[in-house]
């Protein structure tokens, strides 16, 4: 019976592909490596391991509305599921390697997207945990089909620079911001009413009146 070990060798951005994402070089090896496995159905869930890593006090502000403040980290830092996606792995004997794409988005209701932003610098401790079906020839050549052991996993520390520079290479110098409808019909008109150009300039004068009402240097 095959059994099959997980390696996480890097990361980069995906290239030609018209939404931001990043690519995982998973290498796949068989301890019995003169088995022919004819296919691997292969799952994977990635979780972001964010007590596994420091954080500055700047982060600690960035990172407030995911955790709270600081001195409740120790209850409320808690692993972030970022996906939850499959592929399928081709035949191969002995060792063979292929690509977990993970799709990244600038949706600030999504906690991945809060908890990257919010991390200055450094690394981002990645878990990998694996599930699915071996498909491999026995001895005397019949089929066979065998589950992977949900005690398969790999770890692997991203630099959040790559994250960053996958969504600055698509939204560069830029930030997606999602409103209700009526709240951007209002905001709109209040745009078009008092005469400014975008909705940067917009949101600009009502910050700017915000700090001064309430006093915020």
């Amino acid at each position: 019976m095959p059994d099959l070990s997980f390696e996480i060798l890097g990361a980069s951005p995906v290239r030609d592909i018209i939404t931001p994402a990043l690519a995982f070089d998973l290498r796949v090896t068989n301890s019995v490596p003169e088995q022919p496995i004819e296919a691997v159905l292969l799952r994977c869930q990635i979780l972001i391991e964010v007590a596994r890593r420091r954080y500055t006090s700047t982060e600690q502000d960035q990172l407030h509305e995911l955790f709270d403040a600081p001195d409740r980290w120790a209850d409320t830092l808690r692993p972030i599921t970022w996906v939850n996606t499959s592929l399928n792995i081709p035949a191969f004997s002995g060792r063979t390697a292929c690509l977990i794409t993970v799709p990244c988005t600038f949706d600030f209701n999504v906690a991945t997207t809060k908890y990257f932003r919010g991390i200055s610098d450094g690394d981002i401790p990645l878990s990998f945990l694996f599930s699915g079906s071996v498909l491999y020839r026995a001895v005397e050549g019949a089929l066979q089909i065998s589950p992977i052991s949900w005690n398969k996993e790999t770890r692997f520390r991203l630099p959040v620079q790559a994250w960053k520079s996958v969504m600055d290479t698509f939204y560069p110098n830029s930030a997606c911001l999602s409103l209700r409808r009526d709240v951007f019909d209002e905001l709109y008109r209040f745009k078009s009413s008092a005469g400014f150009t975008t909705l940067e300039q917009t949101i600009e004068h009502m910050l700017s009146i915000a700090k001064q009402e309430s006093r915020v240097p």
